[in-house]
């Protein structure tokens, strides 16, 4: 009958020929989204919601945890969201730059949304910062809608930067 000692080499060589396949690269591919920032397009991924609905919509992950965030202290910031679709949505922030060498420590990939309605009678028109929005609202023209919906969207391109194999 075999040692314990020899028992603990073997599964120790098993782990680590495991984790040689898993150390290896594997590319997917996920949808980029676009969003607004500062009256440029930019792209995040979108991956998990707090919201059933949403994520049922956009075959994301439904992660109710995320609600969990909203915490006085906790880095949400508010994203823009038009829930018809009627454009982008607008963001508040991004990494600067996108990757590594992100000096913006306020950043984070988590957004509670704000949903955007344009008022009866107002022609919709493209709105592509947080102050656009901001003084659409102020001139009556959309109606905001807070809600308690947190979502994981990471920013991947912005500026000319992006994440290494974002294409």
């Amino acid at each position: 009958m075999p040692s314990p000692l020899l028992h603990r080499a073997l599964g120790a060589a098993f782990l680590m020929a495991g984790a040689s396949v898993f150390a290896q690269t594997q590319e997917i591919t996920l949808p980029l989204r676009e969003a607004w920032f500062e009256g440029q397009i930019v792209h995040y991924v979108s991956t998990d919601i707090s919201d059933p609905g949403i994520a049922k919509k956009q075959g994301i992950n439904y992660v109710p945890a995320l609600a969990n965030t909203l915490k006085p202290g906790m880095p949400v910031e508010r994203a823009y969201k038009f829930p018809n679709d009627e454009q982008a949505t607008v963001l508040p922030s991004i990494p600067r730059p996108v990757g590594g060498a992100n000096a913006d420590a306020t950043y984070s990939p988590l957004w509670v949304l704000v949903m955007v309605r344009w008022k009866a009678g107002v022609t919709p028109h493209t709105l592509t910062s947080e102050e656009a929005v901001l003084a659409a609202e102020e001139k009556g023209e959309v109606e905001f809608t807070r809600t308690k919906i947190v979502a994981n969207w990471p920013v991947v391109r912005a500026r000319g930067a992006a994440l290494q194999g974002v294409r």
